[in-house]
């Protein structure tokens, strides 16, 4: 008779920090963080753990090449497995990189994604495929993820993905797919070497060293916040502190009204109300202010594609702090009814009379949103000055034009208030987009590969739109009369290229 064997493994030899993590059952557990954090040890562990505990488990664990895994996973379970003093109840294959434990038949198996075929092959003794872990998931491409996912499938068993990586490029597949929104199969665990309670002092000590010579490094690679791969327009070092003190949006949802076609202009949309929803597409940091020297303005940028999003950003006139943000990839139609809705919302009244916050949409790819803003009688849209080439007159029309002269100025603007004002910026998916802009090869500041500029586009427009925001004190009077030479066709027609009427 076969005596049966226990095998003790104490609590103390995990990272307290990570005991939590010992039992998820989540179709993908993500860890990621800082160097130096012991996530890839903890990984380690909680397998040996695992594979000695359950009954049927394969692990596949994988890196960008077989070469790698080699020196890296496959080392360290040798080394895990001679610590615990377990080599007796595990067979180690040197040359086709695999562990198997001889207690339970459970096996680990070590592969590169360089070899495709390769992988497509491989079997487990007794059983299949329950688990996968990507090592460096940074370094691999999302198809070669959706690969493994395919192949994780069968019922009987709990199946699950150990993704690991340090967050260095904030565009990566993995936080659009696994951070951006929320999945209830995934379980998400950030940790840095302040959390590695085995760190010895000389190494916690290097890392430490890197905030006063390299803080931007230091972020990154030991704090484990997302970086950017290349040289940043905007400076990193102010967004990452601004990041760590930013505050909850007071509110998330959107407005809801009523829209009549049949009614006059001016009249179409009525009873605006704000709707709370944690999925909605405005967040509100800031509700409008009582004192009446209080004005707002909005700068909008329009999806240039459909892959591009509708953005809107409201700002304190005077003190250019952000109050307010809106992204969503709405219809053209949609948006301009928020926006219509954001600028009478952020209105305020003084002893002059009711004052709507200034609104500036780009006017580049859609003029829809500015001509039906007029359309719905809303009254304050930014104007710029067009010089028409054959008359040599001064045109004015409303909305933003970006051009190869306004869009250096702006952004150039926008760069000086990241560098000065960071503070006044309190949305972090804004922030986020601003730490991944670079300069290409010609010197054009834009977003990288697959990435998005818009809500950077809509920020510069509302500062810049501020010019146009007077104020009470300043007793500025609009003349209503002929001394803007040919700015006015009759005392109610407005040219911008197009009849509007002015209300």
């Amino acid at each position: 008779m076969i005596k049966e064997l226990t095998i003790k493994i104490s609590k103390k030899v995990f990272n307290k920090f990570f005991l939590k993590y010992l039992e998820c059952k989540t179709r993908y557990l993500v860890l990621y963080g800082g160097a130096g954090s012991g996530k890839s040890y903890f990984i380690v562990e909680r397998y040996l753990y695992r594979i000695l505990k359950e009954k049927r488990l394969n692990l596949l664990a994988v890196r960008k090449t077989g070469k790698s895994n080699r020196d890296s996973t496959f080392a360290l379970f040798k080394q895990v497995i001679s610590k615990w003093k377990l080599n007796e109840h595990f067979k180690i294959n040197e040359s086709d990189l695999r562990i198997k434990c001889l207690l339970n038949g459970n096996e680990i198996v070590f592969a590169g994604l360089d070899d495709v075929e390769k992988l497509k092959s491989i079997t487990f003794s007794k059983g299949e495929l329950t688990d996968v872990w990507i090592e460096e998931a940074s370094e691999i491409l999302e198809s070669d993820f959706k690969q493994l996912d395919v192949r994780l499938r069968g019922k009987g068993t709990n199946k699950q993905i150990t993704i690991s990586f340090n967050p260095i490029d904030v565009n990566h597949w993995l936080k659009k797919r696994f951070f951006d929104k929320k999945y209830d199969n995934v379980t998400i665990c950030h940790s840095t070497y302040k959390n590695n309670d085995f760190l010895d002092e000389p190494y916690k000590n290097l890392l430490e060293s890197y905030k006063d010579t390299d803080p931007y490094y230091y972020d990154v690679y030991c704090l484990g916040k997302w970086g950017v791969l290349g040289k940043t327009v905007f400076d990193a070092r102010k967004i990452q502190a601004r990041l760590d003190n930013l505050k909850k949006p007071l509110k998330i949802g959107y407005f809801e009204y009523i829209y009549d076609d049949t009614k006059p202009k001016g009249q179409k949309i009525s009873n605006i109300k704000w709707i709370n929803d944690k999925n909605g597409y405005i967040k509100i940091y800031q509700v409008p202010n009582v004192p009446a020297q209080t004005k707002y303005c909005i700068g909008g940028d329009t999806a240039g594609d459909g892959s591009d999003y509708f953005t809107g950003h409201i700002l304190d006139a005077r003190t250019g702090n952000q109050v307010a943000v809106l992204k969503h990839q709405l219809d053209a139609d949609l948006y301009t009814r928020q926006m219509y809705c954001l600028g009478k919302y952020y209105s305020n009244r003084d002893s002059y009379g009711l004052h709507e916050a200034l609104i500036a949409i780009e006017s580049n790819f859609d003029s829809f949103p500015i001509r039906e803003l007029q359309r719905l009688g809303y009254k304050n849209q930014y104007v710029r000055e067009k010089i028409d080439e054959y008359t040599g007159k001064t045109e004015k029309k409303f909305g933003f034009k970006t051009t190869s002269l306004t869009r250096p100025t702006i952004l150039s603007g926008l760069i000086q208030i990241v560098r000065e004002h960071t503070e006044t910026i309190n949305d972090e998916d804004t922030l986020l987009e601003l730490l991944t802009i670079i300069r290409n090869e010609k010197g054009r500041i834009e977003a990288p590969e697959g990435g998005h500029d818009d809500q950077m586009m809509g920020l510069a427009i509302a500062h810049e739109a501020r010019g146009q925001v007077t104020f009470s004190a300043e007793n500025i009077s609009i003349p209503l009369h002929n001394d803007f030479g040919d700015m006015f066709k009759d005392n109610n027609t407005y040219d911008y290229g197009e009849e509007i009427t002015i209300i």
